[in-house]
Parts: structure tokens; sequence; C-alpha cells
């Protein structure tokens, strides 16, 4: 699947690495900042999640760069 990317496509799947950095670097930065636990929790799952979505990200895009 991932080498039928087009380029179109990888370009779409960079904005949204892009945007799930941000995401990650704010949740990461007001963690701390947080004081109700259930806020900490929320952004500490966020965290993990984000993480997890930008290795993916960031498989699929070298996987296609890969495969051209």
């Amino acid at each position: 699947m991932v080498k039928y990317l087009g380029l179109h496509e990888t370009l779409e799947v960079h904005e949204l690495l892009t945007f799930k950095n941000l995401c990650l670097t704010k949740s990461t930065t007001m963690g701390p900042l947080a004081q109700d636990e259930e806020l900490k929790t929320i952004l500490s799952n966020d965290v993990s999640a984000g993480q997890q979505h930008i290795q993916q990200l960031q498989q699929i895009l070298t996987n296609r760069e890969a495969n051209q």
C-alpha cells in the first residue's frame, strides 16, 4: 500500500506528522503545569499515543521514500 502513495498523499502525511509533533510538544509542555490529576493523566496518555502516531507516520514516509 505504501509504495502507491502519490506526491500529494506524501505531502498530506507530512502535514499530519507536523501537526502531531506540535500536539506532542504542547502536551509534553503543559503536562507538568497541570494541577488537576485527571488532566495530567489525559495529557500523559496523549503523549504516549502521540509518540506512537508519530512513529507510524514516520514509518509510512520512510517506506514510501524507499519504494520509489
